[in-house]
């Protein structure tokens, strides 16, 4: 069996790797910046609520969508969708992909600050002390990003990722069961002292005191749905190349409740660290500051907060002497382990894909990686760059949202509910109608929504703002700068799905089309009668090799030959007779000289 075939050992294994993919720097580093520049001159509660209402109605659905076509068509989103939706909507997958990739290329350059961080935290507890003030430790951050070190560190960042992938799942698995455990206990460790610091439950309350009147900004809703969307990795697509190695027996449903309610968990956890320690800190230091004080130094801790971590933790851990110094390297290990373990889902997506397209893994791991160097790179020598790249590809996940909901709609209600996940998984928990509400009907409702809002209320803020920063103008974060680099991408998307259709690679001829259908083995019916295949090894209709027949002796096979004409029709799979007499569908392959079907008959 390939690589690519491979499956996850263990449930833990599982676990583990899909919470690396979603429990990352967007957690610990982005999470408290983006709460603190939504927050109100009162608190910050109503940005938080709307976050965690956008876990339910957004991000776990789309995460299960992710689940399901992974684990289905064992291929990761371009592929997906060109099964799924047709020959004609591949630039569906190549724009979820696209905005993947360039978030990807970004976050490399904050892990790369990160490893920084920690060789500077380990260098400054050896040689000297960690800085005891906000312009100590602001001074750090400065001399990081006005210097050429980020570039290197973003290689270094790229290359751990990319030696961990190469080997595939197996070295994937065995990194995640190491990274993530350790990762949440440093997590743990670093939130029990900062509330136990003085003055640190002054930033905890603020944290969890709700302004009304926040209500009314777009831009909180936005940022709320687009940060738990960048928490979790919901649209982004890179649950769908794990979920390829997944197997029935594995509950997508389960996964897809239960690992973004753990992420959000972490991410909450990481906030009131934050909060609690620039409020411990600045009250310690300057008792005379008001709140209004101290959240417009949050607000403005670096370009966009972008600062906030990396200034205020120093900071906390400098107080607390020799302790302080082992927690500090401690909290940049985490944060090193955090960033990592998701550049690492990000180079397995761009692999996988490339290895869809052709290529051998030692090949696709080291061209995505100098790719993701090379874009990566204009924001990791320039942090308004950085901020130019988060602003247009993190709103962009709102449209990935919305190709993964046609997707589920071009599949069809009852097929994706009960073909794909309850008649498909074994011992899952079961799709309800509720989820597919929101799937099909909330969710778009919500993603077109709150775009209109924000772009009306960019245009009406901007008006009149200074040239550079209007909406109309090419400026950092326009919604003109925004707008033409997302026509300019589905441009170039579609001319390439347009040649490929006319073309006709070997990817797409290997590849099934509309109508691929699961196993319609009933999930609770753990043996139907056939020796040669197990439930958990059956075959899924993303594999590209021909039906497996069923071996038991006695058993009759009836095979049809192979059309080379019929290399567009839809492969519909074997079909084997249980010993009541039912027929079920156990999926089928397409090989490269056209459509393949085969009938096996297995004996009970």
């Amino acid at each position: 069996m390939s690589e690519e075939k491979k499956e996850f050992s263990s449930t833990l294994g599982i676990v583990f790797s899909c919470m690396g993919t979603v429990v990352g720097t967007g957690n610990v580093w982005r999470f408290p910046r983006i709460a603190a520049q939504n927050s109100a001159s009162q608190g910050t509660l109503i940005f938080l609520i709307t976050w965690m209402l956008f876990l339910f109605i957004w991000s776990s659905p789309m995460l299960l969508i992710e689940y399901v076509i992974g684990r289905y068509y064992k291929k990761t989103p371009i592929q997906s969708f060109q099964r799924a939706m047709g020959d004609k909507f591949i630039w569906c997958g190549g724009w979820v992909s696209s905005v993947t990739f360039f978030i990807s290329c970004y976050y490399a350059v904050i892990l790369g600050w990160c490893l920084y961080y920690l060789y500077e935290m380990i260098r400054l507890c050896i040689v000297s002390e960690l800085p005891q003030t906000e312009e100590e430790s602001a001074l750090i951050f400065d001399n990081l990003t006005n210097s050429a070190w980020p570039a290197l560190f973003h290689g270094l960042a790229i290359f751990l990722a990319g030696a961990c992938v190469i080997g595939g799942i197996t070295w994937i698995e065995k990194v995640n069961l190491v990274l993530v455990p350790t990762l949440l206990v440093i997590i743990v460790v670093t939130y029990t002292w900062s509330v136990l610091q003085p003055f640190g439950d002054y930033g905890i309350r603020f944290l969890f005191t709700p302004d009304v009147e926040s209500l009314s900004n777009a831009k909180l809703w936005v940022d709320a749905l687009t940060q738990n969307a960048f928490d979790t990795g919901a649209a982004m697509g890179l649950i769908v190349p794990y979920a390829t190695y997944m197997s029935a027996k594995n509950g997508v449903v389960k996964f897809a409740t239960m690992i973004p309610l753990i992420n959000n968990l972490v991410s909450l956890i990481c906030a009131i660290t934050i909060f609690g320690t620039v409020f411990s800190t600045l009250v310690n230091s300057n008792p005379s500051l008001s709140r209004t004080g101290i959240v417009e130094i949050i607000k403005t801790t670096g370009p966009a907060s972008t600062g906030l971590t990396f200034v205020w933790i120093p900071i906390l851990f400098g107080s607390l002497g020799v302790v302080g110094k082992l927690l500090c390297i401690m909290f940049f290990l985490c944060l090193c382990f955090a960033g990592l373990s998701t550049v690492i889902a990000d180079v397995e997506h761009t692999s996988q894909t490339l290895c869809n397209f052709g290529l051998s893994r030692r090949l696709a791991t080291p061209v995505c990686g100098l790719l993701m160097f090379s874009i990566g790179l204009p924001s990791a020598l320039s942090i308004q760059v950085l901020d130019n790249q988060d602003f247009i590809w993190g709103f962009a996940l709102l449209p990935s949202g919305l190709m993964f909901q046609a997707l589920v709609f071009k599949v069809g209600w009852n097929t994706f509910k009960e073909d794909m996940v309850n008649k498909y998984g074994i011992g899952d928990w079961p799709l309800t109608n509720v989820t597919m509400v929101i799937i099909l009907i909330v969710a778009p409702i919500e993603a077109i929504a709150l775009l209109i809002w924000w772009i009306y209320d960019e245009i009406s803020a901007t008006a009149d703002n200074d040239p550079g920063s209007r909406w109309y103008d090419f400026g950092l974060e326009t919604l003109m700068t925004c707008f033409v680099t997302w026509i300019a991408l589905i441009i170039l998307l579609v001319i390439c799905n347009v040649i490929a259709y006319h073309i006709r690679p070997s990817w797409m001829r290997q590849s099934n089309r509309v109508g691929d259908v699961s196993s319609n083995v009933d999930a609770e019916a753990g043996d139907i009668g056939m020796k040669s295949m197990s439930l958990d090894e059956k075959r899924t209709p993303g594999d590209d090799a021909s039906p497996v027949a069923a071996t038991e002796e006695g058993s009759n096979v009836d095979n049809s030959g192979s059309d080379p004409e019929a290399g567009d029709q839809e492969d519909n799979g074997s079909v084997t007779k249980r010993s009541d007499g039912q027929n079920v569908v156990i999926g089928g392959g397409q090989s490269n000289s056209g459509f393949i079907g085969e009938e096996s008959v297995a004996q009970s």
